[in-house]
């Protein structure tokens, strides 16, 4: 007998033009102060200044010094203006760097704390911080309806999630015409980060049937609708598909987790500079072909694969490397600059974050390292 749990508490609102609702919303809240913390290139190309415009005198601030990858310093900056505008509320518009930057930052703002005190876990987090409403301007991340957000504390080396019910957004306005404006890169690999999401959510340890029906969903969107996007920056039809992708595959990842491929991301993205979704989508291929050959549920994913018309699982994932290879992502670790056993080994030593335990299939040291010889030429022609 089936048993599970599911839970999203973020009302969405999605469709195009739908920021033209951002004054009602704020008006039915009542807030009189809020801050708009934007991605810096909202705020270059006037996005940001019309958003501001139409709060009708709500928004009264306006921050944007955050880099890709948040690390506690932005997050602590980030409270610090809200602390200083005395910032009852708060507008999140941007990719997922910005909405986990304020996420973090509309709590640590109530505390005399430092981001990094929670992040470490010296410090729990006991209550909510002022309400976000979030604006997603990317595919990817769909922040905008989990409780999670993934900082970077440059002083201990160290990335890490940051997670509580407390982080989830008052409401998500989901306008896909905010992803027009994303570069084709961007496009890429936050498109990659949805299929990721998407398929750790179905072969992950967690799931469930609510989030198996959002994760296939979300997963066909993608690969029917990413190089599109990708090579017609333009076309409204794909970009909206895109961002519903995005948050569907959000509404199976919340309650999942990420898994295997999100483990080993950090260190590609920490010690080697790839993208997020990029570094998520590396392994991608390569753990669905792992789970659906030898995990529990391998004729589960089997299953999965053909519904969504491929011959099998291992069709599937040559698909998703047939996909980075036209999108021009690194599909070796030549390309991503590992060229030696000594790179190896420091890579799958630093693979083992905690969702690493979410596969089906039990990874081991020597086990991942096989994987990624597949995944290096040179190497695998030496063993």
């Amino acid at each position: 007998m089936e048993n599970f749990f599911y839970k999203q508490p973020v009302p969405i609102d999605f469709g195009s033009g739908k920021r033209k609702k951002l004054p009602d919303i704020l008006s039915r809240m009542n807030g009189k102060r809020g801050i708009l913390i934007s991605a810096p290139s909202m705020v270059r190309t006037g996005i940001a200044r019309g958003i501001m415009d139409q709060s009708e005198g709500r928004i009264v601030a306006v921050f944007s010094e955050i880099q890709p990858n948040p690390t506690v310093i932005n997050t602590d900056a980030c409270a610090a203006a809200i602390r200083e505008y005395q910032c009852e509320f708060a507008v999140a518009l941007g990719g997922g760097s910005i909405m986990d930057c304020a996420k973090a930052a509309c709590f640590v703002a109530g505390t005399p704390y430092s981001a990094a005190d929670f992040l470490s876990n010296a410090r729990p987090i006991t209550q909510p911080g002022i309400p976000l409403i979030a604006m997603p301007t990317t595919s990817g991340t769909a922040s905008e309806v989990t409780a999670a957000s993934v900082l970077t504390d440059t002083e201990r080396g160290v990335k890490a999630l940051l997670a509580s019910d407390y982080f989830y957004p008052v409401y998500a306005l989901i306008d896909p015409e905010l992803t027009v404006s994303c570069p084709p890169q961007v496009t890429a690999a936050s498109g990659l980060d949805v299929l990721a999401h998407s398929l750790e959510a179905y072969y992950g340890k967690k799931h469930q049937p609510l989030t198996d029906m959002a994760a296939e969903r979300a997963a066909s969107l993608v690969f029917h609708y990413l190089l599109k996007a990708y090579h017609e920056p333009g076309n409204r039809e794909a970009r909206e598909k895109m961002s519903e992708a995005s948050v569907t595959a959000g509404l199976a990842f919340n309650l999942t987790q990420t898994a295997a491929a999100h483990a080993c991301s950090y260190p590609l993205t920490q010690d080697y500079g790839i993208p997020h979704g990029e570094a998520c989508a590396f392994t991608l291929p390569s753990f669905w072909k792992l789970n659906s050959r030898l995990g529990p549920e391998s004729d589960r994913l089997n299953g999965f694969s053909r519904r969504l018309g491929f011959e099998d699982s291992d069709r599937l994932a040559d698909r998703i490397d047939e996909m980075k290879k036209e999108m021009g992502l690194r599909t070796t670790l030549e390309k991503v600059g590992i060229l030696s056993e000594t790179g190896l080994d420091e890579l799958v030593s630093r693979s083992f974050a905690p969702n690493m335990k979410n596969n089906p299939v039990e990874m081991t040291e020597s086990g991942l390292k096989e994987m990624y010889r597949q995944l290096h030429s040179s190497l695998a022609q030496r063993n």
